[in-house]
């Protein structure tokens, strides 16, 4: 389910839909504020400078925050994405979201960026980063 409102974006996921995937098929470019619900099967990932060391939780999760940004990538839309989730008893672990499963339910807030375009560029590094380009014919940055 969604709702847009000019660039703004608000959407539910429902149980079973894959993230970062399900983000990936939205559309446009934009920046997610913000996101609450359930996940389960979650692989958390640590950039070492090489790659990602992972940590999988396989049972489900409380989504306790959500936030990155959708760009246009080389191959297509790249959905970066970081990640704190609650286990029962309070534990709490963060990284960044390589996968997931919704578990229940997830909402998720994509702000749009109206004059800004969100590409992203390999780098050195081995990571794809973000390049932010002004639009043509919008108000120029600050």
């Amino acid at each position: 389910m969604k709702a847009q409102s000019g660039a703004n974006l608000v959407v539910r996921l429902q149980d079973g839909e894959r993230l970062p995937e399900a983000l990936r098929d939205l559309g446009p470019a934009g920046v997610v504020v913000c996101g609450v619900g359930m996940l389960r099967e979650v692989v958390l990932g640590f950039w070492d400078g090489k790659g990602y060391r992972e940590k999988t939780i396989p049972e489900p999760v409380e989504l306790l925050s959500l936030q990155g940004n959708i760009g246009e990538g080389p191959e297509g839309m790249v959905v970066h994405l970081h990640v704190v989730v609650g286990k029962e008893g309070g534990e709490a672990w963060g990284g960044h979201l390589l996968s997931a499963a919704v578990h229940n339910t997830a909402e998720v807030l994509v702000v749009g960026v109206p004059g800004v375009r969100l590409r992203r560029r390999p780098e050195p590094t081995g990571l794809l980063g973000l390049h932010p380009e002004g639009v043509e014919g919008s108000a120029p940055a600050r």
